[in-house]
């Protein structure tokens, strides 16, 4: 019988291999980040994460086509542009001294068509004006009875400044990130004495006048089957310095394609603000991996759907060190290409895509699962590809449910994209006030986004809709949405 021989060195032999591996782990991990860093920093565009549209479109051999369908798509939108500008028509008639005939001499001369037309694109510098309102007020003869005209409507009770003022001020801060003091250095210049906290007061005037409007875009958006989600850090000025407050942006797409973007506000990242939005609703959730949301979705709460876009950002990022990332690439550009062969069959969101999805996104999703188990022993965990494997591994459940439900999305860019804008006047206007302003902040981001997302001019619907919502009944408050607001004007105008 062979007898059990310690033997010290090989222990220790042991210990070395352990520990050489997990230093290695972390030289890659680090590799991985300066990698990451330097390709940000540094690297050409083309060395940054392309657009999953562009690696779909092709490399160069279709460059011509996506010139042309770029080419195609810009003069539709200036043609749609075109014919919704306001347009004045400037006729100039023949000089008296030239109105004879070049030919014969004669004067009588008559109109030919409806003359040579061109067009021209000009500035008109926009202005304020003064509006002086005077009451008629009439007495009769017995000295006993004064009657007087009707006020005219006003946002705030004895405001000096209309509804579209106040408009104009929501949408150069939410929809053009202006701060507010470059905007009332602008405001001066056009003849109108103004100052910073005056226009502060009127930001804040409108956020409150609408507050019954934002707080019933929420619900609409809380009631959705299916909603998205995501956060952004602002920073909240505090006494010396600032601090970390956030911004959170729900939303969904109705079943006829309108978006209802809202947000909300909060100084800290804890559950409070989901659980006041989302709270006791069920549906899917279209998040990141951030816990988070866990108190929204667990134990019986909305169903969690993953973002494919994470992943991919991920597996992107370990192509420096692991140029085996690039099987997983390929494996998540083939689900968006079933995507985009959905949408060009004009079946998203039908039976018909999710049958399609069965058919093809589901045996790709099997090939990526054994490549994922395969791959996860032979990388450090701390490593890029690593902790891009694990971060796959985690999620798979919820990556995965899009399979089975047309609704579903295969990733969370929409609630990214509608962040953007946030973290423009991010960068513009740096932090905001105080808590109470970050609020209001939040509640008129929400209009301007949704106009944006369904075409409706944000300064002439605010126009609109701060007169009429302060005497609009409740149970319809629902008509004054952007989208709703639309659909009413285009029927009232037909």
């Amino acid at each position: 019988m062979p007898q059990n021989h310690f033997c010290p060195w090989r222990e220790e032999a042991e210990e070395l291999k352990a520990e050489v591996s997990r230093i290695g782990g972390e030289v890659d991990a680090l590799k991985g980040q300066l990698a990451a860093l330097q390709r940000h920093v540094f690297g050409r565009r083309a060395e940054k994460l392309p657009t999953v549209a562009t690696e779909l479109r092709g490399d160069a051999d279709s460059t011509v086509g996506r010139t042309e369908a770029t080419k195609k798509k810009r003069q539709e939108r200036a043609t749609r542009k075109a014919e919704e500008a306001p347009a004045r028509e400037i006729r100039h008639a023949v000089p008296a001294e030239e109105r004879h005939c070049p030919a014969c001499g004669s004067e009588d001369l008559k109109p030919l068509g409806k003359g040579r037309t061109s067009v021209e694109y000009e500035y008109v510098p926009a202005r304020f004006e003064k509006q002086v309102h005077v009451q008629e007020v009439l007495a009769c003869a017995c000295g006993r009875g004064v009657v007087t005209a009707p006020p005219p409507a006003r946002v705030v009770d004895r405001g000096e400044y209309g509804p579209g003022f106040l408009a104009h001020v929501v949408t150069s801060k939410c929809a053009d990130a202006m701060p507010l003091h470059r905007l009332a250095q602008r405001v001066d210049r056009s003849g109108v004495p103004m100052s910073r906290s005056t226009l502060t007061d009127l930001f804040h005037q409108a956020a409150s006048v609408l507050l019954p409007l934002c707080q019933h875009l929420l619900q609409c958006i809380a009631s959705a089957d299916v909603v998205w989600a995501d956060e952004t850090p602002v920073r909240v000025l505090d006494v010396k310095k600032t601090r970390q407050g956030y911004l959170w942006t729900f939303l969904t797409q109705s079943p006829e394609g309108q978006w209802l973007i809202g947000y909300r506000f909060s100084l800290g990242r804890a559950s409070t603000t989901r659980k006041e939005v989302l709270g006791g609703t069920r549906g899917a959730l279209v998040v990141d991996a951030y816990t988070g949301y866990n108190a929204v979705t667990l134990p019986e709460g909305r169903v969690r759907v993953g973002c494919w876009a994470h992943v991919r950002r991920r597996f992107f990022d370990a192509l420096p060190t692991a140029p085996e990332a690039r099987e997983a690439l390929d494996f998540i550009l083939a689900l968006y290409r079933v995507e985009a062969q959905a949408r060009d069959a004009g079946i998203v969101r039908t039976d018909a895509h999710r049958e399609l999805r069965q058919q093809h996104s589901a045996p790709v999703l099997a090939s990526l699962r054994t490549w994922l188990e395969e791959r996860t022993p032979l990388h450090p965990p701390k490593g890029p590809l690593g902790q891009a494997l694990s971060y796959a591994r985690k999620q798979w459940d919820a990556l995965t449910r899009f399979v089975s439900d047309e609704r579903l999305p295969l990733d969370n860019n929409r609630s990214e994209a509608a962040l953007r804008k946030a973290a423009l006047g991010r960068k513009n206007f740096l932090f905001v006030g105080h808590e109470a302003a970050g609020e209001n902040l939040a509640r008129l981001y929400a209009l301007v986004a949704t106009c944006e997302a369904n075409g409706v001019n944000p300064e002439a619907y605010l126009a609109d809709v701060l007169l009429r919502v302060q005497t609009h009944p409740n149970a319809r408050i629902g008509e004054l949405l952007p989208h709703e607001w639309k659909r009413l004007r285009a029927s009232a105008a037909s």
